[in-house]
């Protein structure tokens, strides 16, 4: 399977903004040589993306099965490699004033609000992520992190002293203190 042959299937069968990958599935075509790097950045034989529209037309059909990811057309699936997340979250922003709703939004654009829909999770190895869709998630990018901390209020969870921010009505722990 070719990068090539793969993007006109996606470009010819492009008729909605979010294709529904999760009810499609074809056969397993082997694997392809594309990485999404740990830093968000996509390569392809070795060679970085210098299209961001083709990455977003290519993670529009991104699918994670297990612990492995794909690239899924109607006729075919192709696993690709990710390194750690497929997306970075990269900004956030209040929708109002008194800074109860955060708009996340990802690298690749997608936009949407931490709530229990698109909770935070911290990993085992300490790491930040939230559920973007479909199962993908993305990291949250260091320097949002150091914002996020700025404001967080320390509460008691599990009997120990935590770092939590709240949106939509929820609470969300950035992690614990010693």
């Amino acid at each position: 399977m070719s990068l090539d042959k793969l993007s006109e299937q996606l470009k010819s069968s492009a008729t909605q903004k979010m294709p529904p990958v999760e009810l499609w599935n074809p056969p397993y075509c082997g694997e392809i040589d594309l990485q999404i790097k740990a830093d968000g950045q996509w390569f392809y034989n070795g060679t970085a993306f210098k299209r961001m529209s083709l990455v977003k037309l290519f993670a529009s059909v991104l699918k994670k099965e297990a612990d492995e990811y794909f690239l899924v057309t109607p006729v075919e699936k192709v696993k690709i490699t990710v390194e750690d997340a497929p997306l970075l979250i990269t900004q956030w922003s209040w929708l109002d004033d008194k800074q109860t709703i955060m708009q996340l939004n990802t690298n690749l654009e997608d936009t949407f609000i931490l709530s229990q829909e698109h909770p935070l999770i911290i990993s085992e190895q300490g790491g930040l992520y939230v559920n973007v869709r479909r199962n993908l998630m993305a990291k949250v990018h260091r320097n949002v992190y150091y914002q996020w901390v700025n404001f967080a209020k320390e509460v008691i969870q599990e009997n120990r002293v935590a770092l939590a921010i709240e949106s939509a009505g929820d609470q969300f722990t950035l992690g614990y203190l010693e």
